[in-house]
């Protein structure tokens, strides 16, 4: 599992996405260019000590980054044709965010294996870019497509007991 920010336009929203990553074992892709620069010294302010601890891989572009993904790539949209929840996600596969400003360009959009959405019952527009990645991945957690030390509950397991 993967996630992959696509040229990303907000520091603090990527710096969001590194510490996600972090927590959750997960690397991050950063396909540039990005709205800001991307430098140690903006990585360091952005994520404090978890760029250090994160796996990041930069890319100069989208198709330097076509050139080494694997696995399916689902892409993260409002414009998605399933719900995240309903999708089945595996290890191998990568969530996609797009640009805060724009999302992706028809032609990325048309190049992912699944467009996805998060339900929104309350009726908003849109997730921030970061708020979405973290549910998307903890949702891939709790399919089991992320190691947890806890046992994954599916859509119709019962609930279980807190304690």
């Amino acid at each position: 599992m993967r996630l992959v920010a696509y040229q990303p336009d907000i520091a603090a929203n990527l710096g969001a996405m590194i510490r996600i990553c972090a927590c959750m074992g997960v690397p991050l892709d950063v396909i540039e260019p990005c709205g800001f620069p991307l430098g140690t010294k903006t990585l360091r302010r952005a994520a404090m000590d978890y760029a250090m601890k994160a796996e990041i891989l930069r890319h100069d572009d989208w198709t330097a980054f076509r050139r080494t993904q694997e696995g399916r790539l689902i892409l993260l949209t409002t414009r998605g044709d399933v719900d995240l929840p309903a999708l089945r996600l595996r290890p191998g596969d990568a969530i996609m965010v797009g640009r805060e400003s724009a999302g992706v360009p028809g032609a990325v959009a048309g190049a992912c294996d699944v467009r996805a959405a998060l339900p929104m019952p309350g009726g908003g527009r849109s997730l921030n870019v970061a708020v979405a990645a973290g549910m998307a991945l903890y949702e891939a957690m709790r399919q089991g497509a992320i190691a947890s030390d806890h046992e994954a509950v599916g859509p119709l397991d019962a609930p279980r007991p807190l304690g």
